[in-house]
């Protein structure tokens, strides 16, 4: 299985995955059965994928769901930090959060 490389966006590790097969965007849209103007603005970090999509690249480079998945919501983080000038410590706190978020729905 292929593992995602961390510090590239999800974008630029589609578009490897699929350059590696020597595959056009047009050969993969179709075998995904997405329109190739959405691929390519997928590969572009200008739209993002649905899940359905990121299970069906998954499947089709045989790459695990849950990395591409964590690539994609990775390159989100990123992005919304450094949209807000926000400082690295807000990934902390947003730990701590999540912490608490799934305490209280375990004792629902």
């Amino acid at each position: 299985m292929k593992r995602v490389e961390s510090t590239i966006s999800f974008g630029e590790h589609l578009r490897n995955l699929r350059e590696k097969k020597g595959m056009t965007l047009k050969s993969v849209a179709e075998k995904i059965c997405i329109d190739t103007s959405l691929l390519a603005k997928i590969e572009r970090n200008e739209r993002p994928p649905t899940k359905q999509i990121i299970k069906q690249l998954g499947v089709f480079f045989e790459c695990n769901e849950q990395d591409l998945l964590n690539s994609f919501l990775s390159d989100q983080i990123a992005y919304k930090i450094l949209d807000e000038k926000a400082d690295l410590s807000i990934l902390k706190v947003a730990e701590e959060k999540i912490k608490y978020l799934k305490n209280v729905n375990n004792e629902k």
